[in-house]
């Protein structure tokens, strides 16, 4: 009896282990449609003239625009050879500008899809995602379920098992 005793004590002594686990389940979806998007930058008017053996009578340029909303306008020259009868080159250039676009004409969207753009001389445009049959679920037992939708969307389902022992 004294040795049972003995033994039982003995397992008294030990320490108790003591170890904190922690053990978290996350589930998680996401769904993205992208935006249209539109963007128009006005290019300006500009006029450039060379020659070789080229005598300008009136030399041609950019009339200022009558309004602040207009684009220059250009101004025709008027050329002639110098020597004759000898090579003669000329070259015109005009590029007519973009006049500034009444507010409200610019682009617009309709469904999340641009319908009208805007018209300047450089422009770039991104069309918007169509959400479709865009879907994603969790149910009450953590399962996730994703349906792909139109053009332009993404799913993404993330399911993160954590434990930590301390």
């Amino acid at each position: 009896m004294k040795k049972a005793l003995l033994a039982f004590g003995m397992l008294l002594m030990a320490a108790p282990a003591y170890a904190d686990i922690t053990h978290k389940l996350s589930t998680s979806v996401q769904l993205t449609v992208d935006a249209a998007a539109s963007q128009a930058t006005r290019i300006g008017s500009s006029y450039s003239v060379s020659g070789n053996n080229i005598t300008a009578g009136t030399m041609g340029g950019i009339t200022a625009p009558t309004s602040v909303t207009a684009a220059a306008t250009q101004t025709q020259g008027s050329y002639s050879v110098t020597t004759a009868g000898d090579a003669f080159s000329l070259s015109e250039s005009f590029t007519y500008g973009d006049a500034v676009n009444p507010i409200g004409s610019g682009s617009a969207v309709s469904s999340g899809v641009l319908s009208t753009l805007p018209s300047y001389g450089s422009v770039t445009t991104t069309a918007g995602g169509v959400a479709g049959t865009l879907a994603g679920t969790i149910d009450s037992a953590g399962v996730m379920s994703l349906t792909a939708g139109g053009a332009g969307t993404s799913a993404t389902g993330q399911f993160v098992s954590e434990i930590t022992v301390k």
